[in-house]
């Protein structure tokens, strides 16, 4: 508790969510890039050009930066209503006493 006191009102920029949420992105989006990029195993689909493979690059690491902010964003989201869930039932106790 006495930590999420501390921390819940320093500002947090894109820039630090980009950072701890980042992993988590690109663990999601990476598959996608996999299986576009090894796309010899089946054998019936359409070759893919570069520019298509640009394109698809571009969208997966926007998928990645989307998904890390969200992430993130829903991490602290959930941070906070638990501080504030304890802090009522803390306040309640100390009243009830």
């Amino acid at each position: 508790m006495e930590y999420w006191e501390s921390q819940r009102d320093k500002p947090t920029s894109f820039w630090s969510k980009m950072l701890f949420g980042g992993p988590w992105g690109l663990i999601f989006a990476m598959p996608i890039l996999i299986v576009v990029m090894f796309h010899d195993w089946y054998k019936r689909m359409i070759p893919i050009t570069e520019g298509q493979m640009i394109i698809i690059f571009i969208c997966v690491i926007g998928t990645a930066v989307f998904y890390a902010y969200f992430h993130q964003q829903m991490r602290w989201e959930k941070n906070e209503q638990l501080y504030k869930e304890l802090k009522f039932k803390e306040k309640n106790s100390v009243q009830s006493d």
